[in-house]
């Protein structure tokens, strides 16, 4: 088994004519690739896809440049599982990462993530496994629920008449059979927040069934003040209330906003991880953890914290 072609692709992902996602520059892009394998089922190539973040410019350059190489350049031994099944996703990681230095993780975790996505959609694949079967006997871990809650994400800024076009979005939500939503705060002042909040509210009915996400853009007393102020609607969670490394910050916000806090979706490494649980004031079977799928280095740390 090889993987004989590796196809990158940079695709936009602008939502609407928002100046306030990207102000100063292009808009927003995000990396696609293809990981074609040598293996065939039902008379095709079994091809591995992987996403990268969103948020995250693309990042082609490292793809094409930095990593896909070494994935193509890789002794089959060092990339298959040890029956000769399937690929490896751990083994292939290490091949990834030959030569890469700790710190400096930055971007480079979009890149690496989103082949690692490839791989582990590809392994799954080629062991004709659903992904989360497979999954878990890799990680010797039981096999998730069938059923799991999800809530519809998206609550971004309109240009105008923003309050009112984010209650049509909620309703459509609501029409879609969601019962839980997450909006964005933190890009306006706090009062315009407040309102959406109400707005979002009068329809969901219980602050519960809604959470919001800052997107780091607080610092610590403009945090402290929105938790000062989001404290009794007690929301579902207060997301990315401040820079991802400013633990201290973070750890003070946690003191005095009881209800449930989440982070983590902005770290790019398990370091980073480790430190957020160490020095950030998150509270076990409290707050919540929300580690991007493509962010890489943090995929193990939930294992140490309960």
């Amino acid at each position: 088994m090889r993987i004989i072609d590796i196809r990158e692709r940079s695709i936009p992902i602008s939502r609407y004519g928002d100046p306030s996602v990207a102000p100063d520059g292009p808009a927003l892009t995000t990396s696609i690739v293809a990981l074609v394998t040598d293996v065939r089922r039902k008379g095709e190539p079994v091809v591995g896809y992987g996403f990268s973040s969103i948020g995250r410019f693309a990042q082609g350059g490292l793809i094409r440049e930095r990593f896909a190489p070494r994935l193509l350049a890789a002794r089959d031994e060092d990339l298959m599982a040890g029956d000769g099944a399937t690929i490896d996703p751990f083994r292939a990681w290490a091949c990834l990462m030959a030569g890469e230095k700790p710190g400096g993780h930055g971007e480079r975790c979009v890149a690496v993530g989103t082949l690692d996505m490839a791989l582990w959609d590809a392994a799954a694949k080629i062991a004709e496994k659903p992904l989360n079967r497979f999954l878990a006997e890799m990680t010797g871990k039981p096999v998730a629920a069938k059923a799991v809650p999800v809530y519809a994400g998206g609550g971004y800024y309109f240009p105008e008449n923003d309050a009112n076009r984010l209650k049509d979005e909620i309703l459509r939500f609501l029409d879609w059979g969601y019962t839980h939503a997450k909006i964005k705060i933190g890009g306006r002042p706090l009062a315009q927040d407040l309102q959406r909040i109400e707005s979002a509210l009068s329809l969901l009915s219980d602050g519960r069934r809604l959470a919001v996400d800052a997107m780091n853009a607080f610092g610590r007393d403009t945090g402290r003040a929105a938790a000062e102020r989001l404290a009794p609607y007690r929301l579902r969670w207060f997301e990315d209330i401040c820079d991802p490394l400013d633990y201290e910050t973070q750890a003070e916000i946690a003191q005095c906003y009881e209800p449930p806090i989440a982070a983590g979706e902005a770290l790019f490494s398990l370091a980073d991880g480790r430190n957020l649980l160490r020095y950030g004031g998150l509270r076990p079977g409290h707050d919540v953890l929300v580690f991007d799928p493509v962010h890489w280095a943090c995929r193990n740390i939930c294992e140490s914290w309960t």
